[in-house]
């Protein structure tokens, strides 16, 4: 049996540590962005990233990480690119030519539009590492028996997260921000994005 309470509870902490690290680096203000639409789709592209990233743990355990914020970065790019034309996309549409293996510098260069060798990349690549390499020191610091269910339902817990946070990196790099939005009739303000 699963031990949810246990799960959610990482879950959130693992988000506010990579939440840290990012507005650490100002590449976030404290504040996840996200939409419904980049969210939902990580439920549709997660079982084949799993695939790709399980066999990965052992040799290249933050890349099976890190990869899901580039993925996570990707989906946003082209969900303010054009989403209807990219809701539908295939998970494989990110590989590189080396498929997973290099589906992050397809995600630089082919979806956000950045030459390899220039500073943003650079960037993007050194941010994502730091993301990579938290989350993974995080999960290690649970103890968890390698191999075990609870060490799978953990792994799937922190790349969710790494999608979500890459995804927000992106929001943000695209100009997105939240604003308290007053509506009529309600007394509370509505963050929006």
């Amino acid at each position: 049996m699963v031990n949810k309470v246990y799960l959610e509870n990482f879950e959130s902490r693992i988000m506010d540590e990579l939440l840290r690290l990012c507005t650490q680096y100002k590449v976030l203000e404290g504040t996840l962005l996200a939409t419904d639409d980049i969210d939902a789709r990580w439920h549709e592209l997660a079982p084949e990233y799993v695939a790709d990233a399980v066999p990965n743990i052992a040799d290249y355990p933050t890349v099976a990480i890190a990869w899901a914020g580039y993925l996570g970065m990707g989906v946003a790019h082209l969900w303010d690119e054009d989403w209807a034309a990219h809701c539908k996309d295939e998970y494989k549409s990110f590989y590189g030519e080396l498929g997973f293996d290099d589906m992050d510098e397809n995600v630089v260069s082919r979806v956000l539009g950045f030459h390899l060798e220039s500073q943003e990349a650079k960037n993007i690549e050194q941010m994502m590492r730091r993301l990579g390499e938290m989350a993974l020191t995080l999960i290690r610091r649970e103890n968890i028996e390698p191999q075990s269910p609870m060490a799978f339902h953990v792994f799937a817990r922190a790349i969710k997260v790494m999608y979500r946070v890459g995804a927000a990196i992106e929001l943000k790099r695209l100009g997105y921000k939240f604003e308290q939005v007053n509506l009529p009739g309600l007394g509370n303000p509505v963050a929006e994005c």
